[in-house]
């Protein structure tokens, strides 16, 4: 609990191995329930290994970060390196994931790294997100792959 801020509808992007096993659990347990897997929370929950009460508690807070994207303009900070081309193949990730890139900037490189803000509106035709911020952190000389915001 932070005292002194109020952090009522504050939201933040985590990544995965970040967040506490039992709230990735409650996210399975949702999918369960989602796709009838799990008839009831009851069988979601017992086969996930969580209580009833974690699910609840935590139900409407966490959800896959392409399941809140639609519609959203997203903001990325990437470090790279300044190699020719490198811009190029950032670019066709976002738009073989369809995502509508709405603004780009692009720092003068210092120390042969340049820092890339890039904003894109997601779109219903776009792919996961995850996996595309995924396979951006895995492009060859991309670092620090963070999401600035999410409007």
């Amino acid at each position: 609990m932070v005292i002194g801020m109020d952090t009522t509808g504050s939201y933040f992007v985590v990544k995965k191995k970040a967040v506490p096993d039992v709230l990735l659990k409650v996210v399975e347990a949702k999918r369960l329930l989602e796709t009838g897997k799990a008839a009831s929370i009851h069988e979601a929950t017992e086969k996930m290994g969580i209580s009833r009460s974690s699910f609840y508690k935590y139900k409407d807070d966490i959800f896959p970060f392409h399941d809140n994207s639609q519609g959203k303009t997203i903001t990325l900070t990437l470090q790279m390196y300044d190699e020719p081309g490198l811009l190029s193949d950032v670019l066709k990730v976002i738009a073989d994931f369809k995502a509508n890139i709405l603004t780009i900037h692009q720092s003068i490189p210092i120390n042969g790294v340049a820092s890339l803000s890039i904003s894109v509106q997601v779109l219903p035709a776009t792919g996961d997100m995850s996996r595309m911020l995924e396979l951006l952190e895995q492009q060859h000389g991309v670092h620090n792959v963070k999401v600035l915001a999410k409007e």
